[in-house]
C-alpha cells in the first residue's frame, strides 16, 4: 500500500499532462486515519466520475458494536452515515474547477425509507466502514489538473470523512435515537407476526406527503387516529406505550368518498414494508414485509403462469394453466400479478379498486344474468378473495369506492372521513343484508404450479450493459424490463441493483434447470451471506446500489420478455 504523499508526488508529476495519465493513480493510499482505494479512473472528463472507496477501521471509526451487532442496527447506522456525508460533500462538489465533471464529488442520496446500500458497509464483526463515492476528477479541456484533485483528495475529503465516519463528530443521543428507533421498528414487526396483523399505523402519523412527487410529510396534515374498536397498544422498547390502528390479518375493505384519505392509506402501507427515518411521519407506520401491490398492468408480458385460479378456459384455446402472452389485457395481467405474487411468498395482497380491472374483481348480478358463467372464463376476485385467505393465508386490503358488493367478504370495513378512519363493520353488514350476494358454488381453485424455470441460449459475458430509466425501466443487453407499475421499488439504486441481478442469472443461472423460486431463493441466500458484491462481481463494488426485496427480484424476472 502507498502513502498519502505518494499520491501528492504523482499529481504533482502528472500535472498538465494528457487526462489518460490520471490512471496511474488507481491503487490503494494511506491516509492518517483511512485508506483511500481509487478503484477507477474515468476515462476522460465528460465521463462518468471516478469511483473511490473509503475504509476506515472499526477501532478509529470508534461506533459501540453494539449499534451494528444486528441487521436493523447496521442498517440503521449505515443509513445515517450516508445522509451525513452527503450533506458534508454537496457543500464540496464543483467547488474544484475545470471541464465536463470535473470537481463533482457524487454520493447516494437517500430519501424517506432506510435501504441497505452498497454505499456504506460496516463489518458486523469488527466495525470496519467501507464507504463508496464518485469523484470528477477535475481537467482543464482533456489536460489533468492535478491541483484541483489535490483540493479535493487532501482538503474536502478529509473533512466530510472526519464529520461523517467518525463517531466523535456525532451527538451520541443523536445517534442513540436512529438506534433505538431501529430497534422499535423491528419489535413492531415481530408483534404483527404474533398479533395476527398485517399492518400497524400509529397514532399521530402523518400519511399524506408534501406532493406527487415528494415523499415527504405534507405540513399540518391532518394526523391519524384509530378508531377505538381496532386500537392496539404496543410496549416498544424505547419509545414506551404507543397506540395505534392494527389491521388483522383476513379481508379487509377501506371504503370513503373521494379525497377522504382511502388512497393516502393504502399508499403508506405500501410504503410500509420499508423502516423510514425519524421525522417522516411514517416512522410507526409498520407493514407485512411480504405485502404486495396487485394492480391491472395492460400490455406486460406473462411467460407460463399458472393463471387458471381465476381465468379458465379462454375461446382461442390457451392453455391457462401455462399462459404466456406478450400483450396481457388488465384482468389477465391482474391475475398474473396475484399468481406471480403467491410464488413470491407475499402472505398480504394490497389493491386500490381504481388501478384494478373492473372484470377481474366483480361481475354484478345483472351482468350475470345477461352473459353467464359458462360464457364467462374470469372468476372474479370477489369468489376467491375468501379462499386465499382460508388456504393460503393471504389476507387482503382492498380500497375500494364502488363496489359494495366486498362489504359481505370483508372482515373489518374502515371508512376514511376526512383523513380519519372509522370502524363501520357493523354498519355495513347491516346493510348488506338488504343486497344479498347471489352465491355459486364453486369448486375450489387448483394450487397454482410454480414450475417455471428461465431459458437463455447465449448470453453476452462482460458485454452485457445495464442501463436504467429511473424507477420506470431497466434494459440488459438491450432488452427492457418495463417497471412502471412495480409500485413498492422505492429507489432508483433498487433498479440498478436489479438490472445486476439480472444479469448474473442471466449469465449464471438460466440454464433451464432451476426454477423461479430456486433462482431467487439462491440470491437471496448469497447476498445475505456475502452483500451485493457476490452478485455485482468485477473488481471493486460502486457506490449507487441498494438492495431489492424478494417480491420485487420475482416481479423483475416475470417482466423479463425473453
Amino acid at each position: 500500500m502507498k502513502r498519502a504523499e505518494d499520491l501528492r508526488t504523482l499529481l504533482d508529476r502528472i500535472d498538465r499532462r494528457g487526462y489518460p495519465a490520471y490512471k496511474d493513480t488507481a491503487g490503494t493510499y494511506q491516509f492518517r486515519g483511512y485508506i483511500l482505494s481509487i478503484d477507477h479512473v474515468q476515462g476522460d472528463p465528460f465521463a462518468s466520475p471516478s469511483k473511490v472507496s473509503i475504509i476506515v477501521s472499526g477501532g478509529r471509526a470508534g461506533f459501540p458494536k453494539e449499534y451494528y451487532e444486528t441487521s436493523w442496527r447496521k442498517a440503521a447506522l449505515q443509513d445515517m452515515l450516508i445522509r451525513r456525508f452527503y450533506q458534508k460533500a454537496e457543500k464540496f462538489s464543483f467547488q474544484a474547477k475545470g471541464s465536463g465533471k470535473s470537481g463533482m464529488i457524487a454520493v447516494s442520496r437517500p430519501a424517506q425509507k432506510i435501504l441497505e446500500r452498497s454505499a456504506c458497509q460496516i463489518n458486523g464483526t469488527n466495525g470496519e466502514i467501507c464507504f463508496r463515492l464518485e469523484i470528477g476528477f477535475p481537467a482543464n479541456g482533456r489536460t489533468v489538473n492535478a491541483r484541483e484533485l489535490q483540493k479535493i483528495l487532501f482538503t474536502f475529503l478529509p473533512t466530510c470523512i472526519e464529520e461523517s465516519l467518525y463517531y466523535k463528530a456525532y451527538n451520541k443521543r443523536q445517534v442513540q435515537d436512529v438506534i433505538e428507533l431501529s430497534d422499535d421498528q423491528q419489535f413492531i414487526r415481530e408483534e404483527l407476526k404474533k398479533k395476527e396483523l398485517v399492518a400497524f399505523v400509529a397514532n399521530g402519523s402523518v400519511l399524506p406527503r408534501a406532493t406527487g412527487v415528494s415523499d415527504k410529510p405534507m405540513k399540518e396534515a391532518v394526523r391519524f387516529v384509530s378508531p377505538e374498536s381496532m386500537e392496539v397498544t404496543l410496549e416498544l422498547p424505547h419509545a414506551g406505550e404507543l397506540r395505534g390502528m392494527g389491521i388483522r390479518r383476513g379481508i379487509t375493505l377501506v371504503v370513503g368518498g373521494g379525497y377522504h384519505g382511502k388512497s393516502t392509506l393504502l399508499k403508506a402501507l405500501e410504503a410500509g414494508v420499508y423502516n423510514h427515518i425519524s421525522g417522516d411521519g411514517r416512522e410507526y407506520v409498520i407493514t407485512d414485509d411480504t405485502a404486495v401491490k396487485i394492480r391491472a398492468e395492460d400490455g406486460r408480458c406473462v411467460k407460463q403462469t399458472d393463471i387458471s385460479m381465476f381465468i379458465g378456459t379462454l375461446p382461442n384455446g390457451k392453455d391457462t394453466k401455462s399462459f404466456s402472452t406478450e400483450d396481457a389485457s388488465g384482468s389477465t395481467s391482474q391475475a398474473a400479478n396475484m399468481i406471480e405474487a403467491i410464488e413470491a411468498e407475499a402472505k398480504t395482497f394490497l389493491i386500490d379498486e381504481d388501478t384494478s380491472a373492473t372484470n377481474f374483481m366483480i361481475r354484478d348480478e345483472l351482468m350475470q344474468r345477461v352473459v353467464n358463467r359458462e360464457s364467462e372464463p374470469i372468476t372474479p376476485f370477489i369468489d376467491r378473495v375468501e379462499e386465499l385467505y382460508a388456504r393460503f393465508g393471504i389476507s387482503t386490503v382492498l380500497v375500494a369506492g364502488s363496489c359494495g358488493s366486498y362489504f359481505h367478504k370483508a372482515d373489518t370495513v374502515i371508512q376514511m372521513n376526512q383523513y380519519i378512519p372509522v370502524d363501520v363493520t357493523a354498519l355495513a353488514k347491516k346493510e348488506a343484508q338488504q343486497f344479498p350476494l347471489e352465491l355459486e358454488q364453486l369448486k375450489p381453485a387448483d394450487t397454482p404450479e410454480f414450475r417455471r424455470v428461465l431459458f437463455r441460449k447465449k448470453a453476452g459475458g462482460d458485454r452485457m450493459k445495464i442501463k436504467v430509466m429511473g424507477r420506470d425501466a431497466l434494459s440488459v443487453d438491450r432488452e427492457t424490463v418495463d417497471l412502471r407499475y412495480v409500485e413498492q421499488i422505492a429507489d432508483t439504486e433498487q433498479v440498478v441493483m436489479l438490472g445486476c441481478i439480472l444479469k448474473y442469472i442471466l449469465q449464471n443461472m438460466s440454464d433451464g434447470k432451476k426454477t423461479l423460486k430456486e433462482i431467487v431463493e439462491f440470491l437471496c441466500k448469497t447476498t445475505e451471506h456475502g452483500g451485493m458484491e457476490k452478485i455485482y462481481g468485477g473488481r471493486y463494488l460502486p457506490t449507487g446500489l441498494a438492495m431489492p426485496r424478494p417480491q420485487e427480484i420475482y416481479a423483475c424476472l416475470n417482466r423479463y420478455r425473453k
